[in-house]
């Protein structure tokens, strides 16, 4: 399959990761289909797209008419079989292995023959979802990074049996989308979580055993080395219980006892403090937004 005959493109989940998948593609003209079982979870994604969109149109990097067009391109549907006319469908649910296998199963039984199934993981083995379907040759990986409109990479996995004709269409399909692709082997946590997750985790083992503060740990990486945001904050961001799943995911998958989750870390789960999205994970983000609200009105 060549890009060019890729004219309808399937998003199965509605948060932030496939709402902005739906972005990328409904902003260069191709015709999205975005699933989630949950309405509200569609509507807070159209008006996700809807503001991303007139934030790249004021900025001047979308014209106006672009803008618009790109939102007619847009479907959202609480319904699976609606993806039935997908080229290429991908998945952005929840970082669970079962879950992942129940919909690839569902998915290969939709789709139409020629449909390629990619999914988001970040860290899941593409070859053992790939054996949930009976169409494997045409099952990926095609890890966006968060956020994917603005983030300028994407990961590209092929699992054991993916036919070079699925991995050429899904990388011309990311570099359509304007993304720099590499490429990895199906290992666990592929290349950017294989090295990035157990910085994040010595980060938590250095605040559990008292080395520094929180505070001092994130300055010292974002001055010390040049990093945007420190390993506890960057946590924060893309969820404790995601950092959690793939730490676990990589010390089962290669049985080396330095990949074992920081108990702080878990025990922060465990308290279901996840981060930015529940308000508060290593630092608290309700206070932060009361402070802010404060010393507005001194």
């Amino acid at each position: 399959m060549m890009t060019e005959e890729i004219k309808i493109i399937g998003v199965v989940g509605g948060g932030q990761m496939g709402s902005g998948i739906a972005l990328l593609a409904a902003a260069r003209g191709i015709d999205v289909w975005l699933h989630d079982t949950d309405p509200n979870a569609l509507t807070r994604s159209r008006k996700y797209v809807s503001g991303f969109v007139q934030t790249l149109v004021s900025k001047g990097h979308l014209s106006q008419d672009a803008g618009s067009d790109a939102l007619v391109h847009l479907h959202c549907t609480s319904n699976l079989e609606d993806l039935h006319s997908a080229d290429v469908i991908i998945e952005a649910i929840v970082e669970s292995e079962d879950v992942k296998r129940k919909l690839f199963s569902e998915l290969d039984k939709i789709a139409k023959a020629s449909c390629i199934l990619a999914s988001n993981t970040s860290s899941i083995s593409i070859t053992r979802l790939a054996s949930a379907t009976n169409r494997p040759q045409q099952v990926i990986g095609m890890h966006f990074m968060n956020p994917p409109p603005i983030m300028r990479l994407v990961e590209i996995v092929r699992g054991a049996d993916t036919s070079d004709a699925s991995f050429s269409a899904t990388k011309s399909l990311a570099e359509r989308f304007g993304k720099t692709v590499i490429c990895s082997q199906d290992y666990p946590g592929f290349i950017v979580n294989r090295i990035l997750m157990p910085m994040i985790n010595e980060a938590f083992y250095t605040l559990y055993t008292g080395v520094a503060s929180k505070e001092d740990i994130d300055t010292g990486m974002k001055l010390g080395t040049n990093h945007p945001m420190g390993p506890l904050e960057l946590a924060d961001f893309i969820g404790l219980d995601v950092c959690l799943s793939i730490m676990k995911i990589l010390h089962g998958g290669l049985g080396d006892g330095r990949y074992a989750p920081c108990p702080l870390l878990v025990q922060y789960v465990d308290a279901g403090r996840l981060g930015r999205k529940r308000g508060i994970g290593v630092y608290n983000y309700h206070k932060a937004v009361k402070e802010t609200s404060l010393s507005g009105r001194l």
